[in-house]
């Protein structure tokens, strides 16, 4: 009588807690990704519009290095958020210019636990696949940072009239998407924001008519910027 022997890692593979996790996992995969995220960004503004009255001509100048077509969808995106505040593009002879900033930059954490044992090799390094060889989830998610800063000057003196920024850091980003809501977040309460640093909190995605509509816009939750 022939006698089929597993290895430990099939073993472990087919056991029934292996099965429970693999779906405890798939579940809290796909629910991430059927969910509204709230987006937080820390948001510094400066004005002197506080008495201006809505709404407001501008036209965007675009930087040297942000004359390629891979800038449109960030333009579009500010252009966007700019209408929702109140503005509008009046081309050359527009009051107000305004100058767009973005930043993308990631930071990859370490593990304070040291490296996890899920991922090939099996269960506990025993050879075959594991969980990490699936999801990939032996190594800790980058840190995502993204930045934007809105720089509004008066056409005619060059002042700088309004100055406003917002940066997001987290686990997960969707490029260049997040940054529209980031715009949204350094506009926020325009011309005549509260004072100080605070945190802006939107949501993502935003309301389907939210780029037709700016009263479709869901109003932020404002926050103090939290002690770092």
């Amino acid at each position: 009588m022939s006698r089929t022997f597993l290895r430990p890692a099939a073993r472990a593979a087919r056991s029934p807690r292996a099965v429970l996790w693999a779906l405890l996992l798939t579940t809290a995969v796909l629910a991430g990704c059927s969910t509204t995220r709230t987006v937080e960004g820390d948001v510094q503004t400066h004005t002197r519009l506080a008495a201006a009255t809505l709404p407001l001509g501008y036209r965007i100048e675009r930087l040297p290095s942000q004359q390629g077509t891979d800038f449109e969808p960030i333009a579009r995106l500010a252009a966007q958020a700019l209408e929702r505040a109140g503005l509008r593009p009046e081309g050359a002879q527009a009051p107000l210019v305004v100058q767009i900033g973005v930043q993308a930059s990631s930071v990859q954490r370490v593990d304070p636990w040291g490296p996890s044992p899920w991922g090939w090799g099996g269960w506990a390094g025993t050879g075959g696949w594991g969980v990490r060889g699936i999801w990939r989830m032996g190594e800790p998610t980058p840190l995502y940072r993204r930045a934007v800063s809105l720089l509004i000057r008066d056409a005619r003196t060059q002042e700088v009239v309004y100055e406003t920024s917002a940066v997001h850091e987290d686990v997960w980003t969707v490029d260049p998407a997040l940054y529209g809501v980031l715009f949204d977040a350094a506009l926020a309460g325009f011309p005549n924001p509260p004072a100080g640093r605070r945190q802006v909190r939107l949501p993502y995605p935003p309301p389907a008519a939210a780029a037709a509509s700016p009263a479709a816009v869901q109003p932020a939750v404002v926050l103090p910027a939290a002690t770092r």
